[in-house]
């Protein structure tokens, strides 16, 4: 279909759709479109028929920012590990409906309401607390509920099969044995310079190597993309950010911050009317405006005497903690302001803000200004994003395309569809754009591709080049390499065999031993780890006696001569640690294989 409007886009019929099209985008976004193509753009992935939005992986996205475990210049990289847990957990989720599992509303209500995140100063469920904390995390009620639910059904999934698989005591005694034992062992290490004779390479072996291993030879089909970038972020470096601005935003972002506040009050009702109490309260205030201090102010003029004692100091509050009223006088004033009088609960307060809670603004300044600089691109970006969609729809080339834009044409280099590329090539999507059918075999331009909510990206196909076998002269260095690093090690495990058989004869070789002594299987040692694996996996030795082994290093081989085998001390600490770990290690085990085997016969798209 894509094919057949591009082939017309000249055509009065074809304006008059694509100008429908523009307008209800315009009207009514790009949703408006889905009944005419079929799918929603963003749908990021599917299993087995259930999409995962794109709104879902960035919400993810920013919770984990949000926590500070991710750092944010890892922002693009943590997509795709996000993309890749939510299908699994669909999955999961899949296979725990299938199976029965169920959380019913009265079980999501109890939990709900014991979770001490939700639970006031008293220790009791707070409805306020609860909407206040899921706004925060960027959750609705009805969202974290069905989450929670979708949760439950997980855990008690991986639950069941934790305690499907267990060990004996016989078993776990066994392996807190094995876990604390110790060898004493010598090792020597063989490299090219144990070896008396050079490496020689000869044609023959070359061609040998060559035809046993084509596969790695082989160049699979690859293309060499031309592509434009549009960047939010990039145009807000380039846009200067008014002072005033950002310190209106500092202001908004600081609102309902908490602050500490001071306060002069003036009470009415009793021996003093109400219009009485103004006067004073606006005299006092008149004071301030003078010159008066504060403190000094609510000595001679505060009815609450125990505040004036401290300079009218009340505290830290947070919002709602007094009121509207006092909010709205509070809240409104930046540190060190002071309200008019306020009219609260039959009294008058002025109030001074003293310390307001908060990275100050120039702590925050460069955050500040990033965000200020971006929401004042916002209109333009958008416009150059409907503007890409525009020129780049029917045109013959990039080159054009970006000419209108002001964008930059770039090139990449040649690259394999499933090739680890870097950059901005490397984001989801953008390697099966270019080896989709419009593009790589119509040399169409690729649709919009939305990288994230600051990035849009159209490529195309500069040239295509046919998967082939590499012959032996383009890979002829590659192959002789590899060919002398085969025979160097093949030479070396003749040569630790012939040592280890003198050894085993004789007892006595000419070996430079190094010395490890009390080893144990998870100690900290200077011995490569292959080396102790290898010392643990040889059998006991006789008394007074040593046995030999040599073990592959990927850079030569080494000679092990275990000489003795000690149990170690009991630690009962250790002993439980380790029935633990292995009682963990078997439930992800478990839980690991049914993983694998729904990912396996599951119907993933992304």
């Amino acid at each position: 279909m894509l094919q057949s409007i591009r082939d017309g886009s000249r055509s009065w019929g074809a304006k008059i759709i694509i100008g429908v099209m523009v307008a209800a985008m315009a009207f009514f976004g790009i949703e408006s479109l889905f009944g005419l193509f079929g799918s929603d753009p963003n749908e990021v992935a599917s299993v087995n028929g259930q999409p995962i939005m794109r709104q879902q992986v960035e919400l993810e996205v920013q919770r984990a920012l949000r926590s500070g475990q991710v750092p944010p210049e890892q922002e693009r990289a943590l997509r795709s590990d996000m993309l890749d847990q939510l299908i699994t957990q669909q999955l999961l989720s899949q296979y725990a409906k299938d199976g029965g599992f169920s959380v019913s509303d009265e079980q999501l209500d109890q939990m709900i309401v014991g979770l001490p995140e939700f639970h006031d100063q008293d220790g009791r469920f707070s409805a306020d607390v609860f909407r206040n904390r899921l706004a925060g995390a960027g959750y609705t009620p009805m969202l974290f509920r069905d989450e929670l639910r979708v949760d439950i059904q997980r855990q008690h999934l991986q639950q069941g099969l934790a305690f499907s698989d267990f060990s004996l005591p016989n078993e776990q005694s066994r392996l807190a044995e094995l876990q604390r034992q110790q060898r004493n062992f010598r090792y020597v290490v063989l490299d090219g310079s144990d070896l008396e004779a050079d490496i020689a390479v000869s044609e023959e072996a070359m061609q040998t190597y060559y035809d046993a291993n084509q596969a790695r030879f082989e160049r699979p089909e690859q293309v060499r993309l031309e592509y434009v970038l549009l960047d939010r972020s990039a145009m807000a470096q380039e846009s200067e950010v008014d002072e005033g601005a950002l310190l209106d935003a500092w202001r908004e972002q600081n609102r309902d911050a908490d602050r500490r506040v001071s306060h002069i009050m003036v009470t009415f009702g009793g021996e003093r009317s109400r219009d009485e109490a103004q006067a004073l309260a606006e005299t006092a205030r008149d004071a301030l405006d003078g010159g008066e201090s504060f403190e000094e102010a609510a000595l001679r003029y505060s009815d609450d005497t125990a505040s004036a004692e401290e300079g009218g100091d009340l505290g830290v509050i947070s919002r709602g903690f007094f009121g509207d009223a006092f909010d709205e006088a509070a809240f409104g004033l930046e540190e060190g302001g002071i309200s008019q009088p306020v009219e609260l609960d039959g009294a008058f307060h002025i109030i001074q803000v003293t310390d307001i809670q908060g990275p100050s603004f120039e702590e925050q300044r460069d955050e500040l200004a990033r965000e200020v600089a971006l929401r004042d691109v916002d209109s333009d970006f958008n416009q150059q994003a409907q503007k890409l969609i525009d020129e780049s729809f029917a045109a013959d080339d990039l080159q054009g395309v970006a000419d209108q834009i002001g964008l930059t044409l770039n090139e990449s280099d040649w690259l394999g569809r499933d090739d680890q590329s870097e950059g901005v090539l490397s984001e989801p999507g953008v390697m099966s754009a270019a080896f989709s059918s419009d593009v790589l075999e119509e040399g169409y331009n690729s649709e919009v591709i939305e990288l994230d909510p600051d990035r849009r990206m159209v490529l195309r196909v500069a040239e295509q080049r046919d998967a082939t076998l590499l012959s032996l002269d383009d890979v002829r260095e590659e192959v002789e390499i590899s060919v002398a690093a085969e025979q160097q090690q093949q030479a070396l495990r003749e040569e630790a065999q012939a040592l280890i058989t003198q050894l085993k004869g004789s007892g006595q070789a000419d070996i430079d031993w190094l010395e490890a002594d009390n080893v144990s299987r998870q100690a900290d040692t200077t011995v490569p780890q292959s080396i102790v694996q290898e010392a643990f996996r040889m059998k006991h030795p006789e008394e007074d006696q040593s046995v030999y082994a040599s073990v592959e290093l990927p850079q030569g081989v080494a000679i092990v001569a275990l000489d003795s085998v000690s149990d170690g001390e009991v630690d009962e600490q250790m002993q439980t640690f380790v029935t633990q770990m292995s009682e963990q290690l078997r439930a992800q085990s478990v839980l690991q294989g049914l993983i694998e085997d729904l990912h396996s016969d599951a119907d993933i798209e992304r």
